[in-house]
């Protein structure tokens, strides 16, 4: 055979074997980890790759959770996290602002909230910052007859331990359009207008 065609042969066939070595091996998200302090090893990469876990979604999120001093969460449980559905950046994100804010927030906790549907980054934001949210118009009519087209500004704040199972922003909006519509059927109407402000709901 002719030397040419043989280095060719063998330049194609090591890039070949680079391009599917990196593939399965992410070699450059390990040194990554390994500069950031993170110990994970090529092996367990690659079998990450075999579970059909992306890698570069753990990676990231153990780099970021040591980073905030977060050492107790593990790749095994962020691995279980994603593979029951759930949204580990979110889970990550909402840990570490949970920690710079003290607020008490587990890895299982956070995670119940995440498989739950709920958006557990943002839920700490609200603990934080509360939330403001207007109502829709809110047609009700009084004892006497008039009727009122009623607004209301409802002050939410998340309350982690219960979120779960907790009411959304679309139960809260139908629970204080229910009081509004209640509230003004037992009164006599004096003016066309009435101004509801609810300080905080939790």
């Amino acid at each position: 055979m002719d030397p040419t065609y043989l280095t060719l042969i063998l330049v194609a066939g090591g890039i070949i074997f680079l391009l599917i070595f990196f593939h399965y091996v992410p070699f450059f998200l390990w040194l990554s980890a390994k500069v950031s302090g993170v110990h994970i090893s090529l092996i367990q990469l690659f079998l990450m790759r075999i579970r059909n876990v992306p890698p570069y979604i753990i990676v990231p999120a153990m780099i970021e959770a040591h980073k905030a001093g977060l050492n107790t969460i593990t790749r095994d449980e962020l691995e279980a996290h994603y593979l029951a559905g759930g949204r580990v950046e979110k889970v990550v994100h909402a840990l570490v602002s949970a920690s710079k804010a003290n607020i008490e927030l587990s890895f299982q906790m956070a995670t119940a909230i995440d498989l739950a549907g709920r958006d557990v980054f943002e839920a700490v934001q609200m603990s934080v910052n509360p939330k403001v949210i207007d109502t829709p118009p809110v047609y009700a009519v009084a004892k006497n007859g008039i009727q009122l087209i009623t607004k209301a500004r409802v002050t939410v704040r998340a309350n982690i331990k219960r979120l779960v199972g907790g009411a959304g922003e679309d139960t809260i909006l139908a629970r204080v359009g229910e009081g509004i519509v209640a509230s003004i059927g037992c009164q006599i109407a004096m003016r066309m207008y009435w101004n509801i402000r609810i300080v905080s709901l939790k």
